[in-house]
């Protein structure tokens, strides 16, 4: 397994606290891009008023963090493209009777 499937299923263990569904399934992860032992991670969430726009990057930031092979986590948080409901994997529409 390799350090940036390390870093999604540690991403994986975390949920939006409004959607079933894990923020990796929900498609609010743009990009994970590994180099030596820093993960830099480009990330939207579902609305910009988020309830937890504060703490759910500094979750995936921590997350990222327990990745053995990781020592620094650059963390983006991006609204470009805005997120939409098709960005969610078919598992994660599945869940929610998408």
């Amino acid at each position: 397994m390799d350090i940036k499937d390390k870093i999604i299923d540690e991403i994986r263990k975390i949920y939006d606290p409004e959607i079933p569904v894990n923020i990796y399934e929900l498609g609010l992860i743009y990009d994970i891009e590994v180099s030596g032992k820093k993960a830099k991670i480009k990330m939207t969430l579902t609305t910009p008023n988020c309830p937890v726009a504060e703490s759910l990057p500094k979750e995936v930031k921590e997350s990222a963090m327990q990745v053995e092979e990781i020592d620094e986590v650059d963390l983006e948080l991006v609204w470009d493209p805005p997120w939409n409901k098709d960005m969610m994997s078919d598992a994660a529409k599945l869940e929610l009777n998408l």
